[in-house]
């Protein structure tokens, strides 16, 4: 080293030192080319180079679909750690730590509210929070949304990403997929459409419950979707999985989906369907009256005919 880099370079830089943010740049993971994060917040958190779909947290989700002044409710809470459940750190310390950094109870917001104009009540999940596992809280979101649904008369939309169910909860979270599969058929019985919008990464659990019930089943491009991973799965067939297997559009292309929309036109795609699946009824006022129908003519009397006299 010399004098130029131990002392000259060090006064240069602070003459012309700046206060630049740490987060002003953000790196694609798909083609690693770097994007403004002003211009990635505008684009949805997709890609301007590639189109890859970032993932997005949950109450985000919210904001770009409902119309503006749409609520969202505050979710019964679950018991904190039903089974005192450590690794090699405890879960309730996982769980605070989890809810600090992402400001929410669990991994999962509900919100009523409005996609332009027509009534919907909107579950997302929310990966970043302990991978979005499905464990009691989850499955006590879903029951909820379900209900309030019901009693709004509105469609019920679940944004998925989750990992599976929360290991940290034993049994207690694989009760909750018996759970969610009741809360969506609650939805269905009440004629009322179900929608699940699939994102990435929807597996295990939830995959296996109430992902896969919806009346139309939508995914953002590119969303890995699926129940066990691609590894373990060629371990257990040991057969090469086939290009893209677990992709939304492999899954589009073999009929487990109806669409793939990509995020920007995601609220366009939804109130469409709200608007198919929900015909709205005509007032009383405007109700048509019934035609009633002429009774058919009656036929000419008969003529009567009177015989000649015969002399």
């Amino acid at each position: 080293m010399n004098w130029i880099s131990d002392w000259a370079l060090p006064k240069i830089s602070g003459l012309f030192k700046r206060d630049v943010p740490e987060n002003l740049w953000h790196k694609c993971p798909a083609c690693e080319q770097m994007i403004f994060r002003r211009d990635l917040e505008a684009a949805l958190h997709v890609c301007p180079h590639c189109g890859h779909h970032m993932r997005i947290a949950a109450v985000r989700r919210l904001e770009i679909t409902l119309d503006p002044g749409f609520s969202r409710i505050e979710l019964p809470r679950a018991p904190a750690d039903p089974l005192r459940f450590r690794d090699q750190r405890r879960y309730a310390d996982r769980l605070k730590e989890a809810q600090v950094k992402s400001a929410m109870d669990d991994a999962v917001a509900v919100a009523h509210g409005a996609i332009d104009g027509q009534r919907a009540v909107v579950a997302a999940m929310e990966f970043a929070f302990m991978g979005g596992s499905m464990g009691a809280g989850v499955g006590e979101a879903i029951v909820t949304a379900a209900k309030l649904a019901v009693l709004q008369d509105a469609p019920l939309i679940v944004f998925t990403a989750s990992g599976g169910a929360r290991m940290q909860e034993g049994a207690v979270s694989l009760m909750q997929m018996p759970r969610t599969v009741i809360a969506s058929r609650m939805v269905k019985e009440a004629g009322l459409p179900f929608i699940v919008v699939l994102c990435d990464p929807t597996t295990g659990g939830v995959t296996a419950s109430f992902a896969m019930l919806g009346d139309i089943q939508i995914a953002e491009p590119g969303a890995m979707i699926g129940f066990a991973g691609a590894r373990v799965i060629e371990q257990t067939v040991r057969e090469k999985l086939p290009e893209g297997f677990q992709r939304a559009e492999y899954l589009l292309e073999h009929g487990i989906l109806d669409m793939v929309v990509k995020r920007g036109e995601m609220r366009a795609t939804l109130a469409r369907v709200i608007g198919l699946l929900r015909v709205p009824l005509l007032p009383s006022a405007e109700v048509p009256p019934a035609i009633e129908e002429e009774p058919p003519p009656s036929p000419p009397p008969a003529e009567e005919t009177t015989a000649p006299a015969q002399g």
